[in-house]
């Protein structure tokens, strides 16, 4: 059950609006879940795979490998940042921030994507030298090492499962270490291609796939997590179908200054005026509705302004293009 809140005022116009009340509801059965431990799981098997997949790399001559390495560096740095933004949005609100730092998940899932991204050109730049002098390989040293990325990816990406439909970090770490798996076994599979046949140029072409794969998979969560930070209505959410609803109250003559926004990868505000010319029914109805913007919606910060048009002057914010 949301819980809520109203501030009511009778006496304070704000923006030539004749009434106004505030409803919040906060969706504690919607409040993302803690990841700590698997943050740290994954970063702790990640890093160590690092170090590890980057030697053998060196040492087995493989561009693949080392095009491995650097896209599981990111990834751990990436687990770094999307878990230290999984504390900082449970700060407290304070005089300056009075939303806490909620917003840092978003802020992360964008910088995570764009670090990937980065990171895959330098790789894809690499296997693209590589072709013009390929070298030996140690297909030996390329599957063993690479078979084990397979593990160790596929158990973290294991450990996300459960949240990343609810969380675009979490979705972000769980898509990444996926991702990840299959690759390492591409990467397993050239090595026993390049054993049996001695096709030094299927090692860059291998990296030039997985610099692929990384830009495909990683283009829809760099797409919506920009979407989240440009305050954009989370792709979740049909802003029709809200409008409808609040349009469909009894007693709601007009519904505008409508606005959805994302406040992190897992809550969502709206704020609404609702004209309802025979004035503010109870807290009744105000608790109704923001139980139903949660249940239906997953809106969990509502903030509704009830205005009943008793003056000539109408609100400045009603018409469509201000905000």
């Amino acid at each position: 059950m949301a819980q809520d809140h109203l501030h009511h005022d009778d006496k304070h116009d704000h923006q030539d609006c004749a009434h106004h009340d505030h409803a919040h509801g906060h969706g504690h059965s919607h409040a993302p879940k803690d990841f700590g431990r698997a943050f740290l799981f994954g970063i702790i098997l990640n890093s160590g795979f690092v170090v590890a997949e980057a030697i053998y790399g060196v040492l087995g001559n493989s561009v693949a490998l080392l095009a491995d390495a650097g896209h599981n560096l990111s990834d751990v740095l990436g687990l770094l940042l999307a878990w230290g933004a999984s504390v900082l949005v449970k700060r407290v609100p304070s005089k300056r921030f009075t939303y806490g730092l909620r917003s840092t998940s978003i802020l992360t899932a964008v910088i995570n994507a764009v670090l990937l991204l980065v990171v895959t050109g330098g790789i894809a730049w690499e296997a693209i030298l590589r072709f013009r002098h390929p070298s030996a390989v140690d297909g030996t040293t390329v599957i063993v090492v690479a078979a084990f990325g397979v593990a160790i990816n596929l158990s973290t990406a294991l450990l996300f499962m459960a949240g990343r439909k609810g969380d675009l970090n979490v979705r972000g770490a769980f898509t990444h270490m996926a991702a990840d798996a299959a690759i390492s076994l591409g990467v397993v599979i050239a090595g026993f291609t390049i054993m049996y046949t001695g096709w030094l140029w299927l090692d860059p072409a291998v990296s030039l796939v997985i610099s692929i794969l990384i830009v495909i998979g990683t283009w829809g969560l760099f797409r919506d997590s920009l979407n989240l930070a440009l305050h954009a209505v989370p792709a979740w959410i049909d802003s029709d179908k809200v409008r409808d609803y609040l349009a469909s109250i009894e007693g709601v003559s007009e519904v505008h200054d409508l606005h959805i926004w994302a406040m992190s990868t897992t809550e969502t505000a709206l704020t609404v005026h609702l004209v309802m010319p025979a004035g503010y029914p109870s807290d009744a109805f105000r608790s109704a509705v923001v139980d139903a913007l949660l249940d239906r919606f997953k809106i969990a910060h509502p903030t509704i302004q009830i205005e009943i048009n008793d003056t000539p002057h109408s609100c400045k914010l009603a018409p469509a293009e201000v905000v």
